[in-house]
């Protein structure tokens, strides 16, 4: 589980892509400095598990699915991406549950500069869009952000100048993709909702 609190920009070395599935090679100095084979750490808001790790360089592989459905498979030598370690349990939850269990792209509509900060537009699917709420919590390529606004289609989350500098939201053009997570606590709700209405003497 992570917190949406990326620790540190890293970069892609290089991408194998395979029969089925790709293993990526990415160099993050933090992140690896206690990593070990089979540790999880989130790229981009996508949680993957350590195969090879040396001198502040990790490699890990990602099937098929995580490729469809994330901007993962589009990666190549020389990107950047956010990196971030899971939360430790005696450690302060600074953002919201993040899972790693990326719901599906998204695509950046605009960028409004603001004084110090920029307000984001991001074009959202439609299936994903029932569970985003105003003020609520979203994560956009493993950043956990509030949503400032939202509409038909779309939210809008505000970037302070810390997220700005130091993640990759800060220097994304609109019509980039990011991989969007949505609130897991949105889903279980719907879930529970959904089979109580199937019971007798359940909610309609």
């Amino acid at each position: 589980m992570f917190t949406g609190i990326v620790e540190e920009l890293g970069e892609v070395v290089g991408v194998e892509e395979l029969a089925d599935s790709a293993r990526l090679t990415l160099r993050g100095p933090l992140v690896t400095s206690d990593a070990v084979h089979g540790a999880s750490i989130a790229v981009n808001g996508v949680c993957l598990t350590v195969v090879d790790v040396a001198d502040g360089v990790f490699s890990a592989d990602v099937m098929r699915e995580t490729l469809v459905r994330s901007s993962l498979g589009a990666l190549a030598a020389g990107d950047v991406v956010n990196l971030e370690r899971p939360v430790a349990l005696q450690a302060r939850l600074g953002g919201h549950i993040v899972q790693g269990h990326v719901d599906g792209t998204a695509e950046i509509v605009s960028r409004t500069p603001g004084d110090r900060w920029e307000v984001v537009r991001v074009a959202v699917p439609a299936e994903l869009g029932r569970y985003v709420v105003e003020k609520g919590s979203v994560a956009l390529d493993g950043v956990s952000l509030t949503v400032s606004a939202v509409g038909d289609g779309w939210l809008e989350v505000s970037l302070i100048p810390a997220t700005l500098e130091a993640t990759t939201l800060g220097r994304k053009p609109p019509g980039a993709p990011v991989n969007l997570e949505v609130d897991v606590l949105a889903k279980y709700v719907e879930s529970l909702l959904g089979a109580r209405a199937g019971q007798p003497g359940g909610a309609a």
